[in-house]
């Protein structure tokens, strides 16, 4: 079909009715070979919408009706004999034309994931999976219906289509881990993806963002042989976990010889802890990019802190200076980042123990009681619920209450900028910000500091029932609470500024 016809059979069907025109054609074909032209046409056109950034998805739909009742009826399928020649006749002609067209067609389905809108881009993502579908259960070449049947190289297709550089693919992504939480496409995918990591050069960001993506959106196998896994294509008697986890550290050693930007780290951290960590073969041999990752500063050694802590609880790895690391994060920016609940989480681990020197703990009380007093709200309550725990544990540290000696607000021995915490003066120190905090302004905040005015209870409080709380579930609190007193004017107010801003204030800030 020459290009003048594309383009006028895109311009034919351009109005609202074309998806209608489309489904015309698309019957006409189905019904009688005769008009084999029409499958042409809407190739064109979807050719050409994908080269002008138009609608796709009639013509998606469209191709997707053809091909998937052409595969149910085999219509497709050309039969070889070993041994034997194929005899040339009209027929073999005809079905050498369709998978012609088939392969074509396919081309321009992945070509569409890299339309502007993504409703297109992820239309043709679920065409192009539907038509494996339709291919594993009617295989053009003849034979039974196995994993042999299932058209890898199209998937392969696919992953690659998905892993763009030049733009990221987060909603083919995400589209693409409905099918990937199916055995069958867990196996082949992780078949496909260490073949789809360049070995030889670092790849660019986007690049390495989709790829850490669609690592993420397979599935690693182990979660499916815990329950009862399911199929999208082929029926497998097992998942063969030890050729995933094979295949896993493959992927994983290529994504580590890559050269990361600060996006890149964190992705690769966070998907390091939440996936691929309890799956390799040797985690230890990710000391040495896990410590220079301490370095790196913010939510990076905070990640990184966390992968630490995993190879010294499970894999005997010692680091001396964790805790100096643990409490050289503890700054302002902590507050502000998405990862704080974590360094909490992990900081009420590494200080859980009893036996941990006193002045140790004690200078990371001191340092979460002095941030408490810049911190936001809700995070002044978790500081308090920590420092108390804290003091629980540690019962000895119940003398920087009130320390008698410990100093006022300008006279604290405590050195907040040493970096080494047993250095830091603090059991000489006091609580006084503790005791500060019991007059803030919001009664929780109040409540939560009078911790220490009070008998300690016996239990440790909660922390995790704290450490999600965010400014809006305060508010919520506070507003919904019914006062006894409220503050009233005998006379009601005209301005704002009446007895303090003068004529012309009075004037431009009146009350209505």
């Amino acid at each position: 079909m020459s290009a003048a016809t594309a383009v006028n059979f895109q311009s034919q069907f351009s109005s609202k009715s074309m998806a209608k025109q489309l489904k015309v054609k698309c019957n006409e074909f189905l019904a009688s070979p005769q008009n084999s032209e029409h499958l042409g046409e809407i190739i064109g056109c979807l050719k050409e919408c994908n080269s002008k950034q138009a609608a796709v998805v009639p013509c998606l739909l469209a191709l997707e009706t053809i091909f998937v009742e052409l595969l149910r009826r085999n219509e497709m399928r050309i039969v070889v004999q070993p041994l034997k020649p194929v005899e040339t006749s009209s027929e073999l002609i005809y079905k050498q034309s369709l998978q012609g067209q088939y392969k074509e067609a396919f081309s321009a389905i992945l070509e569409g994931f890299n339309h502007d809108k993504q409703a297109e881009s992820v239309q043709s993502l679920a065409t192009a999976m539907k038509l494996i579908v339709a291919e594993t259960k009617n295989p053009l070449d003849e034979g039974a219906i196995d994993a042999n049947s299932f058209p890898l190289g199209k998937l392969k297709n696919i992953l690659q289509a998905v892993l763009s550089s030049e733009r990221q693919n987060a909603h083919l992504v995400n589209r693409f881990m409905e099918y990937a939480s199916h055995a069958d496409i867990i196996y082949f995918c992780w078949k496909i993806l260490p073949s789809l990591a360049p070995k030889e050069f670092s790849p660019n960001s986007l690049f390495i963002q989709n790829y850490l993506s669609l690592l993420g959106a397979v599935c690693f196998g182990k979660e499916s042989l815990e329950e009862s896994p399911s199929f999208l294509c082929v029926q497998m008697q097992e998942l063969d976990y030890p050729y995933i986890r094979k295949h896993i550290n493959k992927s994983w050693s290529c994504v580590m010889n890559w050269k990361h930007d600060d996006v890149c780290h964190r992705q690769v951290l966070i998907l390091l802890l939440e996936k691929v960590l309890a799956h390799l073969d040797k985690p230890v041999l990710l000391t040495d990019f896990l410590m220079d990752s301490l370095d790196v500063g913010g939510a990076i050694s905070l990640l990184a802190l966390q992968g630490i802590f995993i190879l010294i609880q499970q894999h005997n790895l010692t680091y001396p200076n964790i805790y100096e690391k643990l409490y050289s994060m503890f700054e302002p920016e902590i507050f502000h980042t998405k990862y704080k609940a974590r360094l909490f989480y992990l900081a009420d681990i590494f200080l859980s123990s009893s036996h941990l020197p006193e002045g140790l703990v004690a200078a990371f009380v001191k340092r979460l009681a002095r941030l408490a007093l810049i911190a936001p709200p809700q995070d002044i309550v978790i500081i308090m619920r920590f420092i108390g725990n804290l003091i629980l544990r540690h019962p000895a540290l119940k003398r920087l209450i009130f320390h008698p000696s410990g100093g006022e607000v300008s006279q604290d021995p405590f050195i907040m900028d040493e970096r080494d915490p047993v250095k830091s003066n603090a059991l000489d120190s006091s609580l006084w910000e503790v005791a500060a905090l019991q007059s803030h302004v919001l009664p929780s905040v109040a409540t939560a500091a009078k911790f220490i005015s009070n008998p300690l209870p016996s239990a440790e409080w909660d922390l995790a029932s704290v450490l999600e709380i965010n400014e809006n579930d305060i508010f919520d609190k506070e507003i919904a609470k019914k006062s006894k007193e409220y503050a009233l004017n005998i006379e009601r107010p005209t301005s704002m500024f009446k007895y303090c801003g003068g004529h012309k204030s009075s004037q431009y800030w009146k009350l209505f």
